[in-house]
């Protein structure tokens, strides 16, 4: 996949996943716009790209407002000319459950990825108007936001509202040849290896240098970030002309669509429903069949991790 002439952002790009769509950017021939709050791991993997042939520019701040975002677009442009590809992947977590989750703690994770979405979205698509040329949107969102996850209110409720803006913006920006997509990546990041279903096994995997095992891989679709990194390279080329408006799924060996919500079964009553009514027919009608929520338990068992003796 050629990205020979074109200019990409990525936020948060100074480790997991945001290093990877940086460096995979860069491999296929784009200049690249390194963002993240660390300054040394913003200015290492821009320097990285550098020391390999690519070209890359770093930008330490934390995404959010207008004035930042405005940055990173003029970064782009005064750096190697123009803006082809947006990827808003900077992101915070504040984990805690509904009854114990503060007002700062909602706030600073919807800040961080649903207005710094939206604030680095907006900056992108008014320079990519003005070029004229097209552009892409890559926005990048969880599984956590299409079926909810225990102790995540605000970063379930953030990622959401990223596919949301996805399809929303594909309709605005179609005219101009700016595509919107989502991204749903699953991978063995620092936030993947506190979850107590696949620790054992990504830190076994880790400590032996062994790929993951298949059922990790194809049955729970997760992976390193490097799988996750060519959905980006393709969303971000001219190959994926016609896709907008998409959630996609990648992890580990698996390549998904996500389904947009759409109405399961439908009822009518003459002249109305009433409550009455509604409770007589549920279970025996549009409730027949209701939908499952969270993200679901590993189907397969995990091993426990082999115990080893050291000796000195």
């Amino acid at each position: 996949m050629d990205l020979s002439g074109k200019v990409a952002v990525v936020t948060g790009a100074g480790r997991g996943l945001g290093r990877a769509y940086a460096e995979a950017l860069a491999a296929a021939g784009a200049a690249v716009v390194v963002n993240d709050v660390d300054g040394d791991a913003a200015t290492g993997v821009a320097g990285g790209i550098a020391a390999k042939g690519g070209r890359a520019a770093a930008v330490v701040a934390p995404v959010g407002s207008a004035e930042v975002a405005e940055r990173l677009v003029d970064t782009a442009v005064k750096e190697f000319g123009r803006l082809d590809v947006m990827v808003t992947n900077a992101g915070i977590l504040r984990d805690r459950v509904l009854w114990k989750m503060t007002d700062d703690d909602f706030d600073a994770v919807i800040g961080v990825h649903l207005r710094g979405t939206f604030t680095c979205a907006r900056a992108a698509a008014v320079r990519m108007r003005d070029q004229g040329s097209g552009g892409r949107l890559i926005l990048v969102s969880s599984p956590a936001g299409q079926r909810g996850n225990f102790g995540q209110t605000n970063y379930a409720a953030a990622k959401a509202g990223v596919v949301a803006m996805a399809r929303t913006w594909a309709m605005e920006l179609a005219r101009a040849n700016i595509t919107v997509n989502a991204v749903v990546p699953v991978a063995a990041t620092e936030m993947t290896k506190t979850i107590p279903a696949f620790a054992p096994v990504i830190e076994e995997a880790e400590r032996i240098g062994k790929p993951f095992p298949d059922w990790l891989r194809k049955d729970e679709g997760l992976g390193t970030v490097e799988d996750v990194a060519p959905l980006v390279v393709f969303l971000a080329s001219d190959a994926s002309a016609g896709v907008t408006g998409q959630a996609i799924g990648i992890g580990g060996d698996r390549l998904a669509l996500w389904s947009h919500p759409a109405e399961k079964a439908v009822a009518y009553a003459e002249g109305g429903w009433t409550a009455d009514a509604i409770a007589a027919s549920w279970r025996t009608g549009v409730g027949a069949g209701p939908e499952t929520y969270g993200i679901p338990a590993p189907r397969n068992p995990v091993p426990e991790a082999p115990k080893t003796t050291e000796t000195r």
